[in-house]
């Protein structure tokens, strides 16, 4: 293999959901001497559930005490935790929505989250830790950034996009400038550009430190993308995972026109596998993901030139990820009795990607279960901005009452089939809102089609695995 391949782990493990890989699951992994990897969704109001709910185990306070920035952990505390944890009948106080231009209180909770993610997954370890990003989710990727990268990221993981814009952010944060992004905004004139803008010198209130720079890697499902992000972005790109449609979470939609096969989900052909002769020739180390959660897959990865794999929802359902324990155990049952059912659903995303659903009873994925939730967006990360005709930026979002999107402009027919994503995982990770009207929020459950074979994991005469003995099954070291 390549030396320069050599120096990269061989498995990377996902970065899943909001909260689903935590700092729990990426120091697992990272202490098995594999990339960890922390999911960097929704931290901000992440934070604000766990702090609410008593940070039971103080390791939210313990990781705030070791924040750099004086007056921060203080103002989070005041505004968020309660000691003893919130009654279960009691909602959520709300976090700041994301948008283009957020105030200070959501910059800092932002940037402290992250922070506190990667710090602890990183502590009193010499392991390699990552954050992953959606390309999609603009609004809160620059502060996300700076704190990851002031614990000590490792890498930077980004997909759902083309998120060009990026590696040379890393160099500019690296260095305490003030960095911007352009943003996608529908509607705007010709010529008219929106940024999002964040400075580490105002944050620090004087001179920002100068930071280690984290490896980028670009997550494609071709070629093509793999090709512009190491030709044209702002600066250098590491790497690359290349991600197939069988992968959880988002998935790059079909190319050409979507076709729908007779059970609705969305029809890949020839044309949306990736051209691994033409990634090769670039000459970046390379992971290959989707459906490669046994050891013959590692090794084909390997025979076809990648530096390894990234394997996600073989980790999504061990013991040290944020998924609900008892998600994982109706996942693993229905594994054990071959009954797992991955949809791949072309409409419940606000973003419009295809998103992969575990079919499981009482989450949002059981149509009757799913009915009985009030259309709305109280998180707000996967909201579009748009232009309003007097030129300044509001937001919409395809899940929110339809009545209300279409009043912001936007078109009926994309609110149909939406679902809530953001409080979906959210939900998932045991964190779900309390409403007056219908209880909890149902949680949405993510996994690629390998949930059928994690029962694969299994040690004999048990109901659960680890990280631990996920990696080594990959790495074909099991007992």
């Amino acid at each position: 293999m390549n030396s320069v391949f050599m120096s990269h782990p061989t498995i990377i493990q996902g970065g899943m959901g909001a909260g689903v890989s935590d700092w729990r699951l990426a120091r697992a992994v990272a202490q098995a001497g594999q990339l960890g990897v922390v999911s960097g969704t929704a931290l901000a109001a992440i934070l604000a559930r766990r702090l609410q709910v008593g940070d039971p185990e103080g390791q939210m306070r313990h990781a705030l005490e070791h924040f750099p920035v004086p007056g921060v952990a203080a103002k989070i505390l005041a505004d968020y935790f309660i000691p003893g944890g919130k009654a279960a009948t009691a909602p959520f106080k709300l976090s700041p929505l994301p948008v283009m231009q957020p105030g200070p209180d959501f910059i800092a909770l932002t940037v402290a989250a992250n922070f506190i993610e990667v710090f602890l997954a990183k502590e009193n370890h010499a392991g390699l830790v990552g954050i992953n990003f959606l390309e999609k989710i603009q609004f809160p990727t620059l502060p996300s950034l700076f704190g990851a990268m002031l614990a000590g990221v490792d890498y930077v993981l980004m997909g759902a996009g083309i998120p060009r814009a990026i590696p040379g952010v890393l160099d500019q944060l690296a260095n305490g400038e003030a960095v911007e992004i352009k943003i996608d905004v529908e509607g705007a004139l010709p010529g008219e550009e929106f940024f999002c803008k964040f400075d580490p010198k105002e944050f620090y209130r004087g001179p920002a430190p100068k930071l280690k720079r984290p490896q980028f890697l670009g997550i494609v499902a071709s070629a093509t993308l793999a090709i512009t992000l190491a030709r044209k972005s702002s600066g250098k790109v590491d790497g690359f995972v290349v991600e197939g449609e069988t992968a959880g979470g988002h998935n790059a939609p079909p190319r050409g026109p979507m076709q729908l096969d007779a059970g609705g989900e969305p029809i890949y052909g020839p044309r949306d596998v990736a051209d691994l002769d033409k990634i090769r020739e670039l000459g970046l180390p390379f992971w290959l993901a989707g459906s490669y959660g046994q050891p013959e897959k590692l090794k084909e990865a390997l025979r076809l030139g990648a530096a390894g794999i990234q394997v996600g929802t073989a980790f999504a359902f061990c013991e040290e990820s944020g998924v609900r324990p008892d998600l994982k155990q109706q996942a693993i049952k229905l594994s054990l009795a071959g009954q797992t059912r991955v949809f791949t659903d072309p409409l419940a995303s606000p973003t419009g990607f295809p998103f992969k659903v575990l079919q499981l009873p009482g989450t949002l994925s059981d149509d009757p279960a799913s009915m009985t939730r009030s259309r709305l967006c109280d998180l707000g990360y996967l909201r579009h901005a748009y232009r309003k005709p007097d030129g300044t930026v509001g937001y919409r979002c395809p899940a929110e009452p339809a009545e209300d999107f279409v009043r912001k402009g936007g078109a009926l027919e994309e609110t149909e089939g939406r679902q809530c994503v953001c409080n979906g995982l959210v939900s998932t990770i045991g964190l779900a809102q309390v409403r007056a009207e219908t209880g909890l929020d149902l949680p949405l459950v993510t996994a690629g089609n390998d949930a059928l074979h994690i029962a694969r994991y299994l040690r004999p005469g048990r109901e659960s695995y680890t990280a631990g003995e996920v990696i080594q099954y990959l790495l074909g070291q099991t007992a």
